[in-house]
C-alpha cells in the first residue's frame, strides 16, 4: 500500500502499546525522524525480537529531531474506556513533542484531537518509518515498566506476560486478588474483584 506524504518537513508518527493488558498504563509515543539520519530495520515493534526492539530504540533516540511520550493510568482508563484514554495518550505524546510537526501519522483507523492536519493509517508500523519508530518506543517503555512492576510484585508474572491476559495472569488474580495497577473496569478483573467482594 502507497502512503501520500504530505510536502511539508516535519511530519510524526504517533503509535499506542498497551490497550489489551490488563495492567498498566496505554503507553503512545510520537516520533519526528531526521531524513539526514535514515535508521535501517524499522518495522512494526511486534515482528520484532525483543534484542532488535532494544537496540533500535536507542538508535531512534539517538538519531531523531524529537520524540515524547504520552500515556494514561489505569484510574483515566477506567473512567475514560480504553479507546478514549488511546486517544488521549496520543494528544499527549504529540503535544510534548519538543517541536510541533505539521503533520501527524496515526496508526489505526481513528483520530485523536490534535492542532495540525493528521491521518489514520491502519497497519501504519508497517507501513510508515515514523509510526515503526513511535511503536518501537511504546512497546520498549511499556516493556521495561512491566518488568519493573514485576520486581515490586513478582507473583503475577509482569515481566513475562507483561499484562496480557494470560492463562497465567488469570490464575495469578484468582490467588492473589488485583493490585492498584490493574485496569479496574475490564472484565476479567471485575470479576475477580466481584469474587473478592462475595458478589460472584
Amino acid at each position: 500500500m502507497q502512503i501520500d506524504r504530505p510536502n511539508v518537513a516535519l511530519i510524526a508518527g504517533v503509535d499506542e502499546v498497551g490497550r489489551g493488558p490488563l495492567v498498566g498504563d496505554v503507553v503512545t509515543a510520537a516520533v519526528i525522524l531526521d531524513p539526514t539520519k535514515p535508521i535501517a530495520g524499522l518495522a512494526d515493534s511486534k515482528k520484532l525480537t525483543d534484542k532488535k526492539r532494544q537496540a533500535l530504540a536507542i538508535e531512534i533516540k539517538e538519531k531523531a529531531l524529537c520524540y515524547a511520550y504520552g500515556r494514561c493510568n489505569p484510574t483515566e482508563i477506567d473512567e475514560l474506556n480504553i479507546l478514549h484514554a488511546t486517544m488521549l495518550a496520543m494528544t499527549r505524546a504529540v503535544e510534548a513533542l519538543s517541536t510541533q510537526p505539521e503533520f501527524v501519522f496515526i496508526d489505526g483507523n481513528r483520530l485523536p484531537k490534535l492542532a495540525m492536519p493528521a491521518q489514520a493509517v491502519v497497519k501504519g508500523d508497517s507501513l510508515v518509518a515514523e509510526i515503526s519508530a513511535a511503536s518501537i518506543l511504546a512497546k520498549v517503555a511499556r516493556d521495561d515498566e512491566m518488568i519493573e512492576l514485576d520486581k515490586r510484585h513478582p507473583e503475577y508474572g509482569f515481566a513475562g506476560h507483561k499484562g496480557y491476559p494470560t492463562k497465567a495472569h488469570f490464575a495469578a488474580l484468582e490467588q492473589y486478588g488485583a493490585i492498584d495497577e490493574h485496569r479496574k473496569s475490564f472484565k476479567p478483573v471485575q470479576r475477580v474483584l466481584a469474587q473478592a467482594n462475595g458478589e460472584g
